[in-house]
């Protein structure tokens, strides 16, 4: 089979190389899917970049969100999935032509679902349903930050909000994306480049806090949000893209450690607030039932056409530098895929 190998560290359209390696083989529980698209997620940029702990040593195949059809199956409870339209999460392996993953980490959809959309179900999806629905609750009224709303995550948790009712402050680096946050049901879109956000959430509410923050960015922007957060606010992290800026050194990671800040559970309790981290791959790997859970009901709402996932870019195989470099580059709305 073919597959897009990272080859080497830093930058996109000089980091893979299209070559042959063998099918994966299937662990107990395991199924084979033959793929039809991948996803791109900034853990994949961060790992291209030489940033991520978790990433295999290079030659490396990344890839944590796949479409396609189970050829194969290691297990009884995965049988029924052969011949199925799957969305899936994998963890790695994502960005080759076969991928395998867990039977529960599958999710069977219709053959008329677009491809991209599908893949932002497995990983910004799961993700923004886990942060927003079982990590912490939304009620009709809470006022709500997301960072990075266009990208996405934050794409998905504004939707998933805007169906509880929640009024919604979407944070954005460009001009460019203010009518997409608009469109997309956002109440308040902020550029946080040109505009200090803390000075602009109390302005939209009236001095009001905020009830839930959202936040991928991590660093200095924790600190802001601590000041927006009201008596019983939690704030949801599940990334740290600030450090993709930096030089991935030692010296960076200390300092947007020192960003964060140190905070004590007396604090919280004071207040009676939370700090909620979220990775998802250590909920796929350890919390399959949940990850299954949360796939499935994002797949329910979308096919009932309540969420609505956009696509930020297609690009086919040859085009996987450049369609990584679109991401980092952060001016995409939406999912990037990559087709075979």
């Amino acid at each position: 089979m073919r597959v897009a190998a990272l080859i080497r560290n830093g930058n996109a359209n000089q980091a893979f190389e299209i070559r042959e390696s063998e099918k994966p083989k299937l662990d107990p529980l395991d199924v084979l899917i033959k793929v039809e698209a991948f996803g791109l997620n900034f853990a994949d940029v961060m790992a291209r970049k030489g940033m991520y702990a978790a990433a295999p040593p290079i030659p490396a195949i990344l890839g944590y969100d796949v479409v396609g059809e189970v050829v194969e199956s290691s297990c009884s409870e995965g049988m029924s999935l052969i011949g199925k339209r799957v969305v899936a999460m994998t963890r790695f392996g994502g960005y080759a032509e076969f991928a395998k993953t867990d039977y529960r980490a599958c999710a069977v959809i219709s053959d008329q679902m677009n491809a991209a959309a599908a893949t932002a179900l497995a990983t910004q999806y799961c993700t923004a349903y886990y942060a927003a629905y079982e990590c912490t609750s939304l009620f009709e009224g809470d006022r709500i930050l997301i960072h990075a709303a266009a990208g996405g995550v934050g794409t998905a948790i504004t939707q998933l909000a805007k169906l509880k009712g929640c009024e919604v402050y979407g944070l954005t680096s460009t001009d460019v994306k203010m009518g997409y946050l608009k469109s997309q049901g956002v109440d308040y879109p902020i550029n946080h480049v040109h505009e200090d956000y803390v000075a602009q959430v109390f302005k939209h509410s009236k001095g009001q806090k905020i009830d839930v923050a959202f936040n991928s960015v991590g660093g200095s922007t924790f600190k802001k949000d601590t000041q927006l957060l009201g008596k019983g606010g939690k704030q949801v992290i599940y990334g740290a893209a600030e450090l993709a800026d930096s030089r991935g050194n030692i010296f960076s990671k200390l300092n947007l450690v020192r960003k964060f800040g140190f905070y004590t559970p007396i604090s919280l309790l004071s207040k009676s607030q939370g700090i909620i981290g979220i990775n998802m791959l250590e909920i796929a790997d350890h919390k399959k039932m949940v990850l299954k859970r949360c796939l499935e009901e994002v797949v329910k709402l979308t096919e009932a056409g309540k969420l609505k996932p956009e696509v930020g870019g297609e690009f086919p195989i040859n085009k996987i530098g450049e369609a990584h470099a679109f991401l980092e580059g952060r001016n995409s709305t939406g999912k990037i895929v990559v087709k075979w």
